[in-house]
Order: structure tokens, then C-alpha cells, then sequence
């Protein structure tokens, strides 16, 4: 596979950028298929973060959670998920036949993560997920836990619903070390990590959230994306609590003095007291991440 992996706005990420050799050389590492090391580590996992757009158009990025074995693939082009999101979560209706998702496996305990993309279908077990495109992502940023309490998900308590952060939810934005983002594009859907000290989102106010895009592995997929559709959904999730906090909006890149940062304007927000079940210990923070945000 070539830099043809790439649509056209991660290539132009990477033009401005000057990464476009360090892109195609990384491109051979997104495949079609699920081999057989990446089938064994989706098995491991209790949770799955899925991105896609509502009927309404918001994109958004949602947490599905099961007993190990829940997300496994059943063919080299297909997993089985044994979960579906909550009836209030914003995805709820929004994952019909042939609807594009972009879905992060995730394992705190390794550090170790994977993306699989593609279109879902229901299926008997939940969903179907027909896998287009899948690969691994390094380490960084990543910080490490240990899980108390896997299980599978209650009833929980419902969802809270409203147009901009209240004083709480900045609280937590600002103390965060880790967030999802959910992006859309020529390709598909994706979903994406992003992970940092607390601190590295910047919350200045109810509407609006800034972070530093620190140095990766040169595809910017996601900023891709946010070249040709600003479309987005962040998903913050309280690790000892399962509290889960999604926001749907507009995200742009900026460019400034060298560095590029991520603005998002807030429009829709969703918080789930103890959506996820699962239980994690304290973070050990991840040596690869700027001691300044």
C-alpha cells in the first residue's frame, strides 16, 4: 500500500508539514484485514470507543464496554460486538446498515492500542463492524492503569444533557489525562486518542476547548479529516468512576510559532454518571509526555 492510503486532506497535512516520506513509509501498516495478532489483542479487551455521525449530523464518540471477548473478530474482515450503545447515548440510532465507524481498541495495562475502520451493520450478537481499514498506533501519550472491575455495564444513571460545559465538566476537562476524538472524512469515520499530563486540554471556557497536537506518527488521520470536515466529538471518561462526558461540535487546526493546536467549539454535551462499569487505578503517566502543555 502506498501514500494512496491517505485522502486528500491528510496529504495535505502532511505537504504543510514537510512528513510526506515518513507518511508513505508508514502507509504498508494500514491493511484491509484483521491478522491474527490484532484479533488477539481486540479479544483482550473489556472496552471499545466507536466514533460516528448521528442522524442529526453530530459526531460523536461513544464507549461500549463487556467481558473480555465481547469485541472479537470472526473473519479477517469482520469483528462481532457484543454490546450496543445505551438507549440514550447520542449513537444510539445512528448505527444502521452501511453507517461508516471508526472504532479504538485501547489497553491501558500494555499501553497498547489499535484502530479499525470500516461500516456497521446490526448484528445477532449486537453489531457487526466490516473492517476497511486497520492498524496499530505506538505507545505515546499513553498512560498506563491497572483494571479493578470488569464487568458488564448496568442500567447506570441516566444521561444529562445540555449546550456548553457547566463549572463541574470544566473541572474535569481541566484535570484530564486522556480524551477520545471522533472525526469524519472522505474515507469514513475514525476515532482516535489523545493523552497528555492534566492540564493539556485547555478549558477557558463553557463553549470552547483547546490541546496542543503533540508529534506523532505522521499520518494525521484526524487532522486529515478536519481538513475536509470539521465535524467532531471528544469522549472524556472518568477512570474511577465510569462517568462518561461527550461533546459534539466544530474543530479547526491552527498553526502557530511551529506548533499546531486543536480548537473545538462546544455544542452539544451528554454526561453519564457510571456509564462504563469498569473500574481503573490512578495513571502512571506516560514518559513521552511534554511537561508543558
Amino acid at each position: 500500500m502506498s501514500s494512496t492510503a491517505y485522502h486528500h486532506g491528510s496529504l495535505a497535512v502532511q505537504q504543510r508539514l514537510g512528513v510526506q516520506d515518513a507518511a508513505a513509509h508508514i502507509a504498508p501498516s494500514i491493511r484491509p484485514g484483521i491478522r491474527q495478532v490484532a484479533a488477539a489483542f481486540l479479544e483482550l479487551q473489556p472496552m471499545l470507543v466507536l466514533g460516528a455521525a448521528a442522524p442529526d449530523g453530530r459526531v460523536w464518540a461513544s464507549l461500549l464496554t463487556g467481558a473480555p471477548g465481547f469485541a472479537r473478530a470472526t473473519d479477517p474482515h469482520t469483528i462481532s460486538v457484543a454490546a450496543v450503545p445505551r438507549p440514550d447515548d447520542p449513537l444510539a440510532e445512528a448505527l444502521t446498515t452501511g453507517t461508516p465507524v471508526g472504532t479504538l481498541a485501547l489497553d491501558p495495562r500494555t499501553r497498547r492500542r489499535m484502530r479499525l475502520n470500516g461500516t456497521v451493520r446490526p448484528g445477532a450478537r449486537g453489531l457487526l463492524i466490516e473492517a476497511e481499514q486497520v492498524f496499530a498506533n505506538c505507545p505515546k501519550y499513553l498512560q498506563r492503569r491497572e483494571l479493578y472491575a470488569p464487568g458488564p455495564a448496568g442500567p447506570g444513571a441516566a444521561a444529562h444533557r445540555g449546550d456548553a460545559l457547566t463549572e463541574a465538566q470544566l473541572a474535569a476537562v481541566r484535570a484530564a489525562d486522556t480524551f477520545f476524538v471522533a472525526t469524519v472524512g472522505p474515507d469514513g469515520a475514525d476515532a482516535s486518542h489523545r493523552g497528555g499530563n492534566p492540564g493539556f486540554v485547555h478549558a477557558g471556557n463553557p463553549r470552547e476547548l483547546l490541546w496542543r497536537d503533540y508529534p506523532g506518527n505522521a499520518m494525521f488521520l484526524t487532522l486529515g479529516n478536519l481538513e475536509t470536515d470539521d465535524r467532531a466529538g471528544l469522549l472524556f471518561l472518568d477512570w474511577e468512576t465510569g462517568t462518561t462526558l461527550q461533546l459534539s461540535g466544530r474543530a479547526e487546526t491552527v498553526y502557530r510559532s511551529g506548533e499546531r493546536f486543536v480548537r473545538f467549539r462546544v455544542d452539544s454535551v451528554v454526561e453519564t454518571p457510571a456509564a462504563s462499569p469498569l473500574r481503573w487505578s490512578a495513571p502512571e503517566y506516560s514518559p513521552a509526555n511534554p511537561t508543558t502543555p
